[in-house]
Parts: C-alpha cells; structure tokens; sequence
C-alpha cells in the first residue's frame, strides 16, 4: 500500500510515510511526528502505549531507527584506517612543530633587539637633524648680517660713485633680507633706510630734470630704478604723466600749425587756401592716434615691468584722457573750419523751402560737400578705427581683470572725443542726404541719351550716386548713418526718380506720334522704347543695390537689432522694385494699346473666312494661306520694329501682350464660326502656324498662350463626338485642358456633323 494511510481495528490511522499515529475520538494519543528514541521522553511514550498498531509501528521504527544505527557505525568504522593514519602523521609533525617553535623564539628575539637598535639610531638621526637644521638656519643669519653689511657700504659706495642702479640694487636686495629677519639690525636697518630714502630723492629730482628735458634715455634709465626701490605705482604714473606730456606736446604744436593754415587760407577764401595749402585736420588726427598707439606699443615692456599687465590698462586709460581732449578740440575746430553748422543750416532751410514757388536756386555747392564728406568720412573711420583697437589691446591682455574691459569699452563710447564723433556724424547725415538729393536731381536733369546704349544717362548716373552715397554711410560703421541715408535713397527713388522714369509714357496722343503717316517712327519708338528700358533696368538696379547692401550691412554691423533696423529700410527699396515694376507694365499695355488697333482690322477679316471645307478648299488653303500670313505681317510691321529698341524682358512682355489680345480675339472669332473636320485641321495648322512664328520672337514659350485655341482645333478633329472621352479626364494624360466642360460642349456644338444629341449625351 506504500504510503496510503490504513485503518486498524481500534479506528486508528497509521500514516506509514510519516510514522503519524492519530485517533480521530481522542486528542490525548495525539504525539508528534516521530520520536527521538534514546530519551527519557521517548521511554515515558514507550510505556504509555496501549495501541497494539501503534506499538507494532513503534517497534518498525526503532528497527529501522537500528539499522540506521548500523549504517553509521560501519561507516565510522571504516574510516579508523584512514584516522590511524593522520594520527600518525599528527605525532610525527609534532617534532618538527617543537623545532619550528624554537627558531620562531629565536628569531623573535633577534627582531625585537634590531627594533629597539633601530630606534636608538632614528632618535640619534632626528637629534643630528635638528642640530643641522639650526647650523643651517644660523650660518643663513649670520650670512644675512654679512650680506645686509655688505649691501649697507655697497649702497654708500654707489651713491658716492653716482651708481644708482647698483645702490638700488644693494637696497632692494637689503629689503629682501630684511624681510625675512625682522628681529635684529635694527641699527642697520635704520641706516639703510636712510641711504633708500637719498636714492629716491636723487632719482626722483634725476628724472624730473629728464622728463623736462625730453631725455628719453635717461628717462628710461631712472624709471628702471623704481621697482627694485619698491615704487612701481609711483613710477608708473610718473612715466605715463610723461608719455602724456609728450603726446600733449606733439599735438598741441601740429594744432597750431593747423590754425595758423586756417588763418593764412581765411583771407583768401577758403577755395583759394585749400589750394595753396590745404588744411590736413584728417593727418593731424591720425598723428595724435598714432603717438598714442605707439606709445602704449612701444612702452609695453616698461609699463609691464612696473605694474604688470595693469599698467598697460592703466596706460590706455590714462592716454584716452588725451584722445578726449585733444582730438575733441581738432574735430571742433574742423566743424568750425567748414562751417558745418552754418551749412546744415542752409540745407535744412532749402530742404523746407523746396516746395515753394520761386526758390531759391542757389544753395551749397555738392562738390564742395562731396570733399567734406570724405574729411569727414575719413575723420570718423579713424576714430573708430583708433577705439577698436584700443579695446582689442585690453582684451587680448590675459591677466586683467574681466570687469574691466566693459568698463574699459564704456569710458571709450562715452567720451568727450566720442560725443564730439556723434555730432559730426549728424553733420554727415546732412551732408550726405544733400549730396546725394542733389546729384540724383542733376542726374535727372541732365538726362540724355547714351549711344549704343537701351537705357539713357539718368538710369546709371544715379544708380551709381546711390550706391556711392551708401558706401560711404557703411562705412562710417554708424546704424543711424546707415539708415538716414538708406532711408532717403528710397524717398528718392519712390518720388522724383519715379516721375523721371514715367514722364515720357504719359505722354498725349502716343499712338499718332508712334505712327505718323501710318509708319513707325523710329525717333518716338526709341524714346517710348528707352523710358520703359529706364524702367526694367532700374528694377533690377534697384534688387541688386539691396544685395549688396544687405551683405555689406551684415559684416559691419552683426548686432540683431541693427540687423533689423536696415532689413526695414531694405523691405522700402524692394517697394521700389515692385513700383518700377508696375509702372513698367502699366507702359508697356499703354504701348500695346497703339500697337492693337494696327492689328485688329487684319483679325476682323477673320470673321469672314469659312472653315466649313471642302478638300479641295483645304488644299487650296494650303497654297493660299486666307489669313495667319497677313497677321503676322502686321505684327511684324507693328511690333517687331521695336525689338532692337527693348531690353529682352521688355520685348518679350511687349509680345506676349500682343500674344494675349490676339489669342483673346481669335478665341471669340471662332466660337462664332462653323467647322467642318477639315475644317478644324485647317484651324489645328493655323494655330501651329502662328505658335511656332511667335516662338521665334520671343524668349519666353508662348505655348500656353495658344493652349485654348489649340485644344479648340483638336476638338474640332474629331471623327465622332465619343471621341472626346479618350482625350478627357483619366484619358487626358500629360494635357491639361484649359477649356471647361461646358466650353467642350460649345466647341463641339461648332461642328456641322455633330448631332446636338449626341453632344448632350457626353459625361464630361
């Protein structure tokens, strides 16, 4: 039964597998799992049995609990060889373990003596050591007595023998020595002192006897002795003082030179003086700029030695001070020289009266202004030239401070010199708005005919003022610059440039003057001709002035803001594009609206011409053409006389104009018509005859220009009315019909053969 649980006869279940013995009545026979035999405990249950199944059970355990007994007792048993053995082994290791034992006491012994020799000889090391160490430290004082003796007569003997850097020397030598030990000599240290405090008021009353003698060498020399006497910030301000007197010197006496020019050239006029001795503010400035440049370039190991990098800053601070005051006074004087305000005054005052009746003609003369725009010009890139530079010399100093290269850059903008510069340039943006009003006016004025030329002398003439008049703004490398004059280059072009451009298509009576007597006239043609060319060319002047001043305009100023600023000024150029652009269409139609007239009479006679055909009218039309041939003679005669005349982007829109009128009256001219199928074969070759004669004329395809009509003649080819469903929709292919569904019908509606039944019938 395996483990299957049974039954006796008392009721009691035997679980074999677990040796459980379990009564269902009562709970008091109840015992645990198995029994430890071999206990007191197991003996008790042993003698409370009363069962017989459970005896019987019991007794298989302890049986079996025998027989396990057995198995480990054989298997102990059979490992007495082996434990023999190890005993063995045990005894024997023991000898050896003693003999072990007795070297390990040994060598313990002899350890502990080398450790404690050990640091007896450590002890004895540490004590030398300290001892060396004081020798050292007293041999090192005494040296420094020595050595701050010798320095003591050293500085005496130089100052007798007017040695100065060597007495310097000896001083700052003592001073080292001296820092270090502060506690004794203090009788020398009184002396010394003394002789430090007569070297410094030798050197001092030395260099100032130098720097009023302009003796740079000398200079130098005493400058030298200020750091090793522990004066650097004294002698750094000394030097640059001097650096500054220098400056100030130099530029003062270049000045008066310059007022003394004016003052000569003042009693002949000012033309007259320029041209005997022209007043240079421009090379006065740059020598004031270039002193100051070179000083700092020149000096920057000196200035490095005294105060480290912070003394170049403080040189370049120091020496902007200069810059401010000096060449103010010469940008000053240079306005009051040219009389700029006066001038601006007098423009400002035409530019006010400019719509009055009768002004005044004369007003300043823009060569004259074109000469002071460049000074001016060249005046104001210098002194932006001479900033950048200045601040690009802090900031490539690595050891300043990062704080101050803004502060730096902010003393430079926010100078005198730099407020000075501002006024100028609004001088400048008055200047150069009258110069360019001026000479675009004078262009326009003078206008005239340039041989070998489509387009007359205004077209270039102002086009290059412009874009001479915005070179010159970039460059001042002013925003404000750049957008006045960009700002009044487009009112120029929008307003008076315009009109120029317009004036000759406005002209009565056009057509009568284009066909006097029923011919061309080569003279009105080419007038009419050159003002619509004036027109495309300053289009396209006008797109590539905004390029080039959109790219120059990014390098000089990248900031976005300023970016920003010119792309609205820009946006207003390409409104004047687009207003040429409409103003020459508008011209053209003008012009083709004395051209059609000539031509309408020739597609009226096409009304009369049957194209119900027979075969033998069809092959007669081949040889006698009834009508394209007459057409395109009087567009030949009418239009393309003008060809030579035109740009090619006129031309070509002058004929497709034509084009347009004559496909459009072709168009209702033969939805009025009845047609045979040879009949729409003979209109299917006329298209093609007047496609492929206007693609010869123009550039431009012309091909949808005759789309209709020739979607019309394949219609009109058809056998039968079915047929147009192979040619419509998902049929159609790579065509696109330009008629409607309701056009298809009509035109199908044109054939004599077609039944109207059919016609309705059709899906389209």
């Amino acid at each position: 039964m395996g483990a299957t649980p049974h039954s006796n006869g008392n009721g009691s279940i035997l679980d074999q597998e677990n040796g459980t013995l379990s009564s269902p009545g009562s709970a008091t026979h109840a015992i645990s799992s198995s029994v430890d035999f071999g206990t007191i405990e197991a003996v008790e249950y042993v003698r409370s049995l009363t069962d017989v199944g459970a005896m019987t059970r019991l007794l298989h355990e302890c049986i079996a609990h025998q027989r396990a007994l057995d198995v480990q007792l054989d298997d102990l048993l059979s490992q007495r060889g082996d434990l023999d053995r190890h005993l063995l082994h045990l005894q024997r290791s023991s000898e050896v373990l003693d003999i072990v034992k007795s070297d390990s006491d040994h060598m313990l012994s002899n350890v502990s003596s080398t450790c404690d020799l050990a640091d007896d000889v450590s002890r004895k090391v540490r004590e030398l050591d300290i001892a060396q160490s004081r020798v050292r430290s007293t041999l090192l004082r005494i040296d420094a007595i020595v050595e701050r003796a010798n320095c003591l007569d050293g500085v005496h003997r130089a100052l007798e023998n007017e040695d100065y850097e060597a007495a310097a020397k000896y001083v700052q030598t003592f001073l080292q020595i001296d820092s270090q030990y502060k506690d004794s000599a203090s009788d020398q240290r009184e002396r010394l002192m003394g002789a430090k405090k007569q070297l410094e008021g030798i050197v001092r009353k030395k260099l100032s006897a130098a720097v009023d003698q302009r003796d740079h060498p000398s200079i130098l020399r005493f400058i030298r002795l200020y750091t090793p006497l522990g004066l650097e910030e004294e002698g750094l301000q000394v030097y640059v003082g001097y650096l500054k007197k220098v400056i100030a010197m130099r530029s003062r006496l270049e000045f008066e030179q310059l007022v003394e020019l004016m003052e000569q050239n003042s009693a002949g006029g000012i033309n007259a003086g320029m041209n005997q001795s022209p007043v240079n503010f421009v090379g006065c400035l740059t020598n004031l700029f270039k002193d100051i440049v070179l000083a700092i370039e020149e000096n920057s190991e000196i200035l490095s030695s005294l105060c480290g990098e912070d003394g170049i800053v403080y040189a370049i601070c120091e020496l902007q001070e200069e810059c401010d005051s000096r060449g103010s006074v010469i940008l000053k004087k240079y306005m009051e020289y040219r009389k700029l305000a006066k001038l601006s005054t007098e423009i400002n005052a035409q530019n006010n009266n400019l719509l009055a009746v009768g002004g005044s003609p004369e007003g300043p003369d823009p060569r004259e202004v074109e000469l002071y725009l460049e000074e001016i010009l060249s005046l104001m890139q210098l002194g932006e030239d001479y900033t950048e530079f200045m601040i690009s010399k802090i900031k490539g100093l690595t050891s300043v401070d990062p704080e101050l290269v803004p502060r730096a850059t902010k003393a430079f903008r926010s100078g005198s010199f730099s407020k000075v510069a501002q006024d100028l340039t609004g001088f400048y943006v008055i200047l150069e708005g009258f110069f360019m009003v001026e000479n675009v006016r004078k262009a326009i004025r003078i206008d005239e005919h340039v041989p070998d030329s489509l387009t007359t002398s205004m077209v270039d003439d102002v086009f290059y003022v412009l874009q001479s008049c915005l070179r010159r703004a970039i460059s001042t490398a002013n925003i404000s610059s750049v957008v006045a004059v960009l700002s009044g280059a487009s009112s120029l072009l929008s307003n008076e440039y315009q009109e120029a451009l317009q004036q000759k298509t406005r002209e009565p009576n056009l057509g009568a003057k284009l066909f006097f007597g029923g011919v061309g006239v080569q003279k009105t043609g080419t007038e009419i001709a050159t003002s619509l060319n004036n027109m495309d060319v300053s289009s396209e002047y006008v797109l590539k002035l905004k390029h080039e001043i959109e790219e120059q305009c990014a390098e000089v100023f990248p900031a976005p803001a300023d970016r920003e600023k010119v792309k609205s000024c820009l946006s207003e150029l390409a409104d004047s594009s687009n207003a040429f652009k409409q103003a020459l269409n508008a011209g053209i139609e003008q012009l083709v609206a004395t051209i059609t007239p000539r031509i309408r009479p020739v597609l009226d006679s096409v009304g009369t011409i049957s194209y119900e055909l027979s075969e033998a009218e069809y092959a007669d039309n081949e040889v006698n053409d009834p009508w394209v041939q007459r057409l395109l003679h009087a567009v030949e005669t009418n239009v393309a006389w003008m060809q030579p005349l035109m740009t090619v982007n006129n031309y070509d829109t002058f004929v497709h104009l034509v084009i347009d009128f004559i496909v459009k009256r072709l168009e209702v001219i033969m939805m009025q018509k009845r047609f045979s199928q040879l009949g729409g074969l003979q209109l299917d070759r006329d298209a093609r005859a007047l496609v492929s004669h206007f693609s010869v004329m123009t550039q431009r395809t012309v091909r949808d220009k005759f789309a209709r009509l020739t979607q019309m003649a394949t219609i009109l080819n058809l056998e039968k009315v079915s047929e147009i469903l192979d040619f419509w929709g998902e049929n159609s292919g790579p065509m696109t019909w330009r008629l409607t569904p309701a056009e298809v019908r009509r035109v199908l509606g044109l054939r004599v053969d077609f039944k109207p039944e059919a016609i309705a019938a059709l899906k389209l």
